[in-house]
């Protein structure tokens, strides 16, 4: 599976997913889809590209194809309303936004006269992808088409070097294909000096530059990545608790349970007793509830209630 360049799964050949989560964060991670985040309440942070900020209630979030990004909000409370969906869906010539900044604030929503537009946005998609009356497809299309394209009318674009803009690039692509790597080997040693080879940097450089873009230091975020596997499994196999871990990546039993419950907060045997819920494609988004369950038409998701390091 390609966890970290998320490959959502859709109930139809209509690209354009929603759905909306209270107190989570999520992993780093990249995909081709547009994403579009609004603060219902509460407050989030986020790191998108080079971009780290702080979302409160009425700000609007825009993820473009491609762009890097995680939210680590582990001790923010907030409900999140998200749409992702295919460019194709709006235009099959659709190019990079680049907006000046990925996060839109209220008072700019305000100011640009988008305040009303966003929620309603939001809440129309929601109820015509629930309904499925004749025609929603269409509806859903062209208002995400004249949404996102008002923006780029009213939005300041950024401006960079041509030099600039390939080094950034540069820069993200390493990380993603660091990012594709560990999630096809996560179960084989993966020292920090292999990763760091992969980037051409040394173990140093790279764990700064990892640890900023990606949230977690190195060896948290592969074993997030395990421990992510291991959960799906214990789900959905059956198989022994000593065969997972070694498939996993993990070296005992021992080091398994200890990190399993670290990210989880639930032994391997705890886990198991949950109530029971099918076990669908990963996403990244988590919940930080005190009790794990599961979301309702999406997937699994591991619940941890502090930070990771």
């Amino acid at each position: 599976m390609k966890a970290f360049h998320e490959v959502r799964s859709y109930d139809s050949d209509f690209m354009v997913w929603q759905s909306a989560y209270q107190d989570i964060s999520f992993l780093a991670h990249w995909h081709q889809e547009l994403e579009l985040i609004y603060i219902h309440s509460g407050k989030a942070r986020f790191r998108i590209n080079d971009d780290e900020f702080t979302a409160f209630a009425g700000d609007l979030i825009f993820v473009d194809t491609g762009d890097f990004h995680y939210s680590d909000s582990y001790d923010c409370k907030n409900m999140l309303d998200f749409i992702v969906f295919d460019p194709g869906i709006i235009s099959p010539h659709y190019g990079r936004s680049n907006f000046v900044h990925p996060h839109i604030t209220a008072e700019t929503l305000a100011g640009l006269g988008m305040t009303e537009n966003t929620r309603q946005l939001f809440a129309r998609v929601s109820r015509e992808l629930r309904e499925k009356e004749p025609f929603y497809q269409e509806i859903v299309s062209a208002m995400l088409r004249e949404f996102v394209y008002r923006l780029r009318r009213l939005l300041p674009v950024r401006e960079e070097t041509a030099a600039a803009s390939n080094d950034r690039a540069e820069m993200l692509y390493d990380i993603q294909h660091v990012l594709t790597y560990i999630d096809e080997h996560y179960n084989e040693e993966l020292p920090l000096s292999l990763a760091a080879s992969m980037m051409n940097f040394s173990e140093s450089h790279f764990s700064k530059v990892f640890k900023k873009l990606v949230g977690l230091n190195y060896i948290a975020y592969l074993n997030a990545v395990r421990i992510e596997q291991a959960a799906s499994m214990l789900r959905g196999t059956g198989a022994k608790v000593s065969d997972i871990a070694l498939s996993c990546g993990f070296g005992n039993v021992r080091s398994f349970n200890r990190t399993f419950k670290k990210y989880t907060g639930y032994t391997p045997s705890e886990f198991l007793m949950l109530p029971d819920a099918q076990v669908r494609n990963f996403s990244f988004y988590k919940r930080k509830e005190e009790r794990t369950h599961y979301v309702q038409n999406d997937s699994l998701t591991l619940v941890k209630n502090s930070a990771l390091p």
